[in-house]
């Protein structure tokens, strides 16, 4: 009678022992749907991760787009620590949702690099002016910068991911000259420009901006991926087609434009945009018909109504854009910019669009391929400042961690660490 009551008491240990080793937590799983407490600090979670040599799956359309990695003590304490919301799974909890994912419009990318981020910015700008800077700084994730002389000297070479803000690669200065001429900050910034060209061997700053923009061309060319917002979207690519013809009014270089610069554009040195007219009147704000800001009230009737709509692609066939894409929102509000929106009658063929105001010519979020690498564009500033102004303040992200615009940001600084096969389908 005891030795069975005995075996019956094993036997209930052994059962007891193998329900605990089912059950121990091997991995932890960030959620990124509605229910995450800060979705952007979750990526600075994800990127210390890889930062301390551990993969991350990336969960493509599983609940937001949730990251999940191994188990480690230092990583849970992490998330407390940032107030990132997490969950502890065992081995069967993981199969289950990788089954999820299987049976489902999803998919399982790893990221096992740590990106090497930088920001092309001038010296003299504010560091608050730029939503990606913000990102990073709030996201906790290291970046370097660089400038026209450091581009040109090729340090681009030692990073994964360049990203440019409201640059006017067009030399025009942004096109502010109506206005603020005879602003101090203004004047600091013609001055700024004109001294690194003529430091750099360049008679006029738009000159000096093509070549900045060949260069970045082929650092895409050659493997790079770029990121951009707001003007730099539009003015790359007139920089571009402008490549062989002066476009740029007397005000800003000191001579006219040439007579038939629009015979002399060349579309097919573009990424997105084809057979735009650009516009070198100096009073006039506008760079190019590119950017739909002055059309745009005939379909957007206020803040309050300005969304647009990220696109669902298939996670198994097209993992690259549905990385791009990943939210806990499909729709996203829109804000304004030197470059707000593009109009989608002007985009090239081959280009993938992201994100979209769906039945008007406006357009939000592009993407594509160049050589090796890849280029993104998102229109406007700030996805938190509806219409940001010169000398604004910056934009408080503590009071955003669960910005669906932030997060595209975030989704592209991240899109390097994806295994290449991943980033090349």
């Amino acid at each position: 009678m005891r030795i069975i009551q005995r075996v019956k008491k094993l036997t209930a240990i052994l059962i007891l022992c193998l329900a605990t080793g089912t059950a121990r937590a091997d991995k932890l799983l960030i959620y990124m749907d509605g229910k995450q407490t800060d979705h952007l600090k979750a990526y600075g979670v994800a990127y210390w991760v890889l930062s301390h040599g551990q993969n991350v799956e990336w969960l493509l359309n599983y609940r937001g787009g949730s990251f999940m990695t191994d188990l480690a003590p230092e990583l849970e304490k992490l998330c407390r620590l940032k107030g990132v919301s997490y969950d502890l799974i065992s081995t069967a909890d993981a199969a289950q949702i990788y089954q999820t994912i299987e049976d489902n419009n999803m998919e399982v990318i790893l990221l096992e690099k740590t990106p090497k981020i930088a920001i092309y910015t001038p010296p003299n700008k504010e560091p608050w002016d730029d939503a990606v800077t913000l990102a990073l700084t709030y996201a906790e994730i290291p970046y370097g910068t660089l400038w026209d002389a450091e581009v040109l000297a090729g340090e681009l070479a030692k990073y994964d991911w360049i990203h440019l803000h409201h640059e006017d690669f067009s030399g025009q200065y942004g096109k502010f000259y109506a206005m603020y001429r005879n602003a101090d900050w203004y004047r600091q910034e013609v001055a700024a420009n004109q001294t690194m060209a003529h430091q750099l061997g360049f008679a006029k700053v738009s000159e000096l901006k093509k070549a900045v923009a060949r260069e970045i061309k082929d650092y895409v060319a050659g493997g790079g991926m770029l990121f951009a917002m707001c003007s730099a979207t539009e003015t790359i690519d007139i920089a571009f087609a402008a490549d062989s013809t002066d476009i740029v009014d007397g005000v800003f270089d000191g001579d006219p434009p040439d007579v038939d610069y629009s015979r002399r554009l060349n579309f097919n040195k573009t990424w997105a945009f084809t057979n735009f007219t650009v516009f070198p009147e100096p009073f006039e704000h506008r760079r190019s018909d590119i950017d739909v800001t002055f059309d745009r009230n005939r379909w957007v009737p206020g803040p309050k109504a300005d969304f647009f709509t990220l696109f669902e692609f298939s996670a198994k066939l097209d993992p690259v854009p549905t990385m791009l894409v990943q939210d806990h929102s499909d729709a996203v509000a829109g804000f304004m910019g030197l470059t707000t929106a593009f109009r989608r009658s002007l985009l090239k063929k081959y280009v993938t669009i992201l994100g979209e105001i769906p039945g008007v010519d406006e357009v939000r979020y592009l993407h594509g391929n160049f050589g090796q690498g890849t280029w993104t564009f998102l229109a406007g500033h700030d996805p938190e400042d509806y219409e940001h102004q010169i000398g604004d303040p910056p934009t408080d992200l503590s009071l955003h961690k669960n910005s669906p615009g932030y997060r595209l940001i975030l989704n592209n600084v991240l899109f390097p660490a994806a295994r290449q096969k991943e980033r090349k389908t």
